[in-house]
């Protein structure tokens, strides 16, 4: 069944209005028809079961059918810090994590980046990245749709990751696979975990110092070389099964 994401004063008692980009992906692209029927959500844990009255070229009108709820999502945030890779990299890594649980996805500016930034054209990628990160949390049912920011510097990211319990920076050259095996283990619901990974170059020995003084923990994923697009991947993929094994 088709998932939509619609603001709370779109909803009352039951009726339901869709508007915006939805309307013409409902009406063009799946067609759906009158008397079908579509869930609803407004970035809460409640479902609303909705049939469709009436199609109209600006607005969708729908019944509100029941209403339940549904909780999808990690009972902890997990926000991903990731060194900004290649434009098609970045947009398959916010799809599949979204797909995973993340939170919150902030893109970093690091030394090693190959991407050039432009700084004018900022909102214009964070708009069309945060679009991305709807359609996949439609796709996957999730409750909310996780934020996409604009791009941070590595001084900054190492600040912001100051916010959360867990501060882990997944690097080739860490050892001790008990030890993250313990860290992943001990995260909890209710925690928040940051997880800092680098783009396609790594990351520089001096970011790692500086990590480490910032109280970022380094971790090994294992003894092959991941890709940038794999990594992050990889740790929310056990955290995801950590959480929801609780």
């Amino acid at each position: 069944m088709y998932h939509f994401f619609v603001g709370p004063e779109q909803i009352c008692e039951n009726r339901a209005v869709i508007n915006g980009p939805d309307v013409n992906h409902i009406r063009n692209v799946l067609r759906i028809k009158p008397g079908e029927k579509v869930l609803l959500n407004t970035g809460s844990d409640w479902d609303y079961l909705c049939e469709i009255r009436e199609i109209g070229k600006e607005e969708i009108i729908l019944s509100v059918v029941s209403e339940n709820q549904s909780v999808r999502e990690l009972p902890a945030k997990i926000t991903l810090f990731q060194g900004l890779p290649k434009s098609d990299k970045m947009e398959w890594i916010i799809q599949k994590s979204v797909e995973l649980g993340v939170s919150e996805i902030v893109p970093v500016l690091t030394r090693r980046v190959v991407v050039k930034w432009d700084d004018k054209k900022s909102a214009v990628k964070q708009k069309h990245w945060q679009g991305i990160s709807e359609a996949a949390a439609k796709q996957s049912g999730r409750n909310r749709i996780p934020e996409v920011s604009v791009p941070i510097d590595f001084r900054s990211a190492l600040n912001e990751m100051q916010k959360y319990k867990v501060r882990l920076i997944p690097y080739e050259l860490a050892e001790d696979s008990e030890k993250t095996r313990k860290i992943i283990s001990g995260i909890c619901p209710g925690d928040s975990a940051a997880v800092f990974i680098g783009p396609e170059g790594g990351f520089e020995e001096e970011e790692i110092s500086r990590a480490r003084e910032a109280g970022i923990i380094p971790v090994t994923l294992g003894k092959r070389i991941l890709r940038t697009e794999t990594a992050g991947l990889v740790v929310l993929s056990l955290l995801m099964m950590q959480l929801e094994g609780k």
